[in-house]
Protein backbone atom coordinates (compact mmCIF):
# COMPACT_ATOMS: atom_id res chain seq x y z
CA UNK A 1 0.00 0.00 0.00
CA UNK A 2 1.45 3.40 -1.11
CA UNK A 3 0.28 5.92 1.71
CA UNK A 4 0.01 9.45 0.50
CA UNK A 5 -0.30 12.80 2.04
CA UNK A 6 -1.26 16.59 -0.07
CA UNK A 7 -0.17 19.64 1.13
CA UNK A 8 -2.35 22.18 -0.75
CA UNK A 9 -4.65 25.45 0.16
CA UNK A 10 -7.03 25.04 -1.86
CA UNK A 11 -9.28 23.03 -0.95
CA UNK A 12 -11.40 22.14 -3.66
CA UNK A 13 -8.82 20.35 -5.02
CA UNK A 14 -7.22 19.37 -2.02
CA UNK A 15 -10.41 17.20 -1.46
CA UNK A 16 -10.79 15.92 -4.71
CA UNK A 17 -7.06 14.38 -5.11
CA UNK A 18 -7.40 12.96 -1.51
CA UNK A 19 -10.89 11.66 -2.40
CA UNK A 20 -9.31 10.30 -6.18
CA UNK A 21 -6.27 8.26 -4.86
CA UNK A 22 -8.07 7.06 -1.08
CA UNK A 23 -10.24 5.06 -3.90
CA UNK A 24 -7.35 3.98 -5.99
CA UNK A 25 -6.34 -0.14 -5.43
CA UNK A 26 -3.16 0.28 -3.67
CA UNK A 27 -2.97 3.68 -2.76
CA UNK A 28 -4.22 5.43 0.66
CA UNK A 29 -4.53 8.84 1.05
CA UNK A 30 -4.76 9.56 5.17
CA UNK A 31 -3.35 12.83 5.46
CA UNK A 32 -4.27 16.14 3.69
CA UNK A 33 -3.38 19.48 4.99
CA UNK A 34 -3.25 23.13 3.80
CA UNK A 35 0.24 24.24 4.76
CA UNK A 36 3.80 23.23 5.45
CA UNK A 37 3.11 24.22 8.95
CA UNK A 38 0.62 21.36 9.65
CA UNK A 39 2.24 18.23 8.05
CA UNK A 40 4.72 19.11 10.10
CA UNK A 41 2.93 18.64 13.37
CA UNK A 42 1.30 15.66 11.64
CA UNK A 43 4.41 14.08 10.92
CA UNK A 44 5.38 14.25 14.45
CA UNK A 45 2.59 12.68 15.48
CA UNK A 46 1.05 10.41 13.09
CA UNK A 47 2.50 7.43 10.90
CA UNK A 48 4.45 8.69 7.62
CA UNK A 49 3.02 8.77 3.92
CA UNK A 50 5.30 7.63 2.03
CA UNK A 51 4.81 10.26 -0.68
CA UNK A 52 3.75 13.90 -0.39
CA UNK A 53 2.34 15.92 -3.39
CA UNK A 54 2.79 19.36 -2.22
CA UNK A 55 2.34 23.04 -3.72
CA UNK A 56 4.67 25.78 -3.85
CA UNK A 57 2.82 28.72 -2.75
CA UNK A 58 0.85 28.08 0.42
CA UNK A 59 0.11 30.30 3.33
CA UNK A 60 3.10 30.46 5.96
CA UNK A 61 6.41 28.40 4.47
CA UNK A 62 6.41 28.10 0.62
CA UNK A 63 6.04 24.00 -0.45
CA UNK A 64 10.06 24.55 -1.80
CA UNK A 65 10.71 25.56 2.04
CA UNK A 66 9.24 22.60 3.35
CA UNK A 67 10.50 20.46 1.44
CA UNK A 68 13.95 21.23 2.52
CA UNK A 69 12.69 20.36 6.17
CA UNK A 70 10.70 17.58 5.80
CA UNK A 71 13.57 16.33 3.69
CA UNK A 72 15.76 16.68 6.49
CA UNK A 73 13.92 15.44 9.03
CA UNK A 74 12.26 12.36 7.05
CA UNK A 75 14.82 11.81 4.25
CA UNK A 76 12.19 8.66 3.28
CA UNK A 77 9.69 10.71 2.25
CA UNK A 78 9.71 11.33 -1.39
CA UNK A 79 7.76 14.84 -2.68
CA UNK A 80 5.74 15.37 -5.65
CA UNK A 81 5.30 19.44 -6.16
CA UNK A 82 1.78 19.71 -7.87
CA UNK A 83 1.95 23.43 -8.57
CA UNK A 84 0.59 26.10 -11.60
CA UNK A 85 4.22 27.35 -11.50
CA UNK A 86 6.14 25.99 -14.75
CA UNK A 87 9.21 28.74 -14.53
CA UNK A 88 12.55 27.12 -14.42
CA UNK A 89 14.01 29.19 -11.61
CA UNK A 90 11.00 27.23 -9.30
CA UNK A 91 11.81 23.72 -10.97
CA UNK A 92 14.93 23.91 -10.11
CA UNK A 93 14.64 25.13 -6.59
CA UNK A 94 12.24 22.37 -6.10
CA UNK A 95 14.42 19.66 -7.41
CA UNK A 96 17.24 20.94 -5.77
CA UNK A 97 16.22 21.26 -2.66
CA UNK A 98 15.19 17.61 -2.42
CA UNK A 99 11.46 16.96 -4.47
CA UNK A 100 11.87 13.80 -6.61
CA UNK A 101 8.82 14.58 -9.09
CA UNK A 102 6.71 17.87 -10.38
CA UNK A 103 3.39 18.00 -11.98
CA UNK A 104 1.77 20.78 -13.36
CA UNK A 105 -1.80 21.49 -12.16
CA UNK A 106 -3.71 20.98 -15.20
CA UNK A 107 -2.46 17.12 -14.47
CA UNK A 108 -5.43 14.92 -14.70
CA UNK A 109 -6.50 12.41 -11.55
CA UNK A 110 -5.30 9.28 -13.32
CA UNK A 111 -1.90 11.22 -14.36
CA UNK A 112 -1.19 11.73 -10.67
CA UNK A 113 -2.14 8.40 -10.01
CA UNK A 114 0.29 6.86 -12.20
CA UNK A 115 2.74 9.49 -11.34
CA UNK A 116 2.49 8.28 -7.73
CA UNK A 117 2.76 4.45 -8.36
CA UNK A 118 6.13 5.28 -10.71
CA UNK A 119 7.62 7.21 -7.66
CA UNK A 120 6.74 4.41 -5.67
CA UNK A 121 8.96 1.92 -8.30
CA UNK A 122 11.84 4.54 -8.32
CA UNK A 123 10.82 6.78 -10.89
CA UNK A 124 11.13 10.41 -11.09
CA UNK A 125 7.64 12.08 -12.65
CA UNK A 126 7.69 14.85 -14.47
CA UNK A 127 4.60 16.91 -16.80
CA UNK A 128 5.66 16.64 -20.48
CA UNK A 129 6.55 20.38 -20.65
CA UNK A 130 8.62 20.17 -17.11
CA UNK A 131 10.36 17.66 -18.41
CA UNK A 132 11.28 19.46 -21.53
CA UNK A 133 12.75 22.15 -19.43
CA UNK A 134 14.82 20.14 -17.91
CA UNK A 135 16.55 18.43 -20.64
CA UNK A 136 16.86 21.96 -22.73
CA UNK A 137 18.58 22.88 -19.01
CA UNK A 138 21.26 20.43 -19.56
CA UNK A 139 21.33 20.37 -23.23
CA UNK A 140 22.61 24.30 -23.07
CA UNK A 141 25.76 24.47 -25.46
CA UNK A 142 28.74 25.16 -22.54
CA UNK A 143 30.32 27.91 -23.41
CA UNK A 144 33.90 28.68 -22.03
CA UNK A 145 33.71 31.95 -20.53
CA UNK A 146 36.98 34.41 -20.81
CA UNK A 147 39.05 34.79 -18.22
CA UNK A 148 39.08 38.89 -17.12
CA UNK A 149 41.90 40.55 -18.75
CA UNK A 150 43.19 43.49 -17.84
CA UNK A 151 44.27 44.66 -21.00
CA UNK A 152 42.87 48.37 -22.80
CA UNK A 153 40.66 47.79 -25.48
CA UNK A 154 43.97 49.32 -27.78
CA UNK A 155 45.75 46.53 -26.41
CA UNK A 156 43.30 44.18 -27.35
CA UNK A 157 43.13 45.45 -30.55
CA UNK A 158 47.22 45.29 -30.76
CA UNK A 159 47.26 41.46 -29.63
CA UNK A 160 44.31 41.17 -32.05
CA UNK A 161 47.17 42.74 -34.88
CA UNK A 162 49.87 40.41 -33.38
CA UNK A 163 47.70 36.72 -33.85
CA UNK A 164 46.97 38.39 -37.75
CA UNK A 165 49.97 37.70 -38.03
CA UNK A 166 50.93 41.99 -38.88
CA UNK A 167 54.22 43.45 -38.33
CA UNK A 168 54.49 46.91 -35.55
CA UNK A 169 53.99 49.06 -38.66
CA UNK A 170 50.94 46.69 -40.37
CA UNK A 171 49.19 47.56 -36.67
CA UNK A 172 50.43 51.15 -36.60
CA UNK A 173 48.86 51.59 -40.12
CA UNK A 174 45.81 49.44 -39.34
CA UNK A 175 44.98 52.03 -36.46
CA UNK A 176 46.61 55.02 -37.71
CA UNK A 177 49.04 55.39 -34.48
CA UNK A 178 52.86 55.55 -34.76
CA UNK A 179 55.52 52.52 -34.24
CA UNK A 180 56.69 54.10 -30.97
CA UNK A 181 52.98 53.77 -30.23
CA UNK A 182 52.85 50.63 -30.88
CA UNK A 183 56.12 49.34 -29.32
CA UNK A 184 54.32 51.40 -26.36
CA UNK A 185 51.43 48.87 -25.92
CA UNK A 186 53.80 45.86 -26.66
CA UNK A 187 55.62 46.27 -23.27
CA UNK A 188 52.30 46.90 -21.50
CA UNK A 189 51.24 43.87 -22.90
CA UNK A 190 54.00 41.57 -21.96
CA UNK A 191 53.67 43.30 -18.66
CA UNK A 192 49.89 42.52 -17.62
CA UNK A 193 50.39 39.12 -19.09
CA UNK A 194 53.58 38.48 -17.72
CA UNK A 195 55.32 37.37 -21.08
CA UNK A 196 58.65 38.41 -22.70
CA UNK A 197 57.87 37.53 -26.35
CA UNK A 198 55.53 38.07 -29.31
CA UNK A 199 55.21 34.02 -29.83
CA UNK A 200 53.75 33.79 -25.76
CA UNK A 201 51.12 36.35 -26.44
CA UNK A 202 49.48 34.95 -29.96
CA UNK A 203 49.83 31.78 -28.05
CA UNK A 204 47.92 32.68 -25.01
CA UNK A 205 45.20 34.43 -27.50
CA UNK A 206 44.80 31.27 -29.59
CA UNK A 207 44.41 29.49 -25.84
CA UNK A 208 41.39 31.82 -24.98
CA UNK A 209 43.64 33.15 -22.04
CA UNK A 210 43.34 36.89 -22.95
Amino acid sequence: MIKVGIVEDNKKIRNLIQRYLDMQEGISCGVAVDSVEEMLDYLKKKEHPDILLMDIQLPGMTGIEGIGIIKQDYPEIDIIMLTVYHDSHKIFDSLKAGASGYLLKHTSLPEIKEAVEDLAKGGAPMSPQIARKVIQYFNKPVTKKKPESDLTPREQDIVNGLVDGLSYKMIADRFDISIDTVRAHIRNIYKKLHVNSKAEVIAKSLRGEI
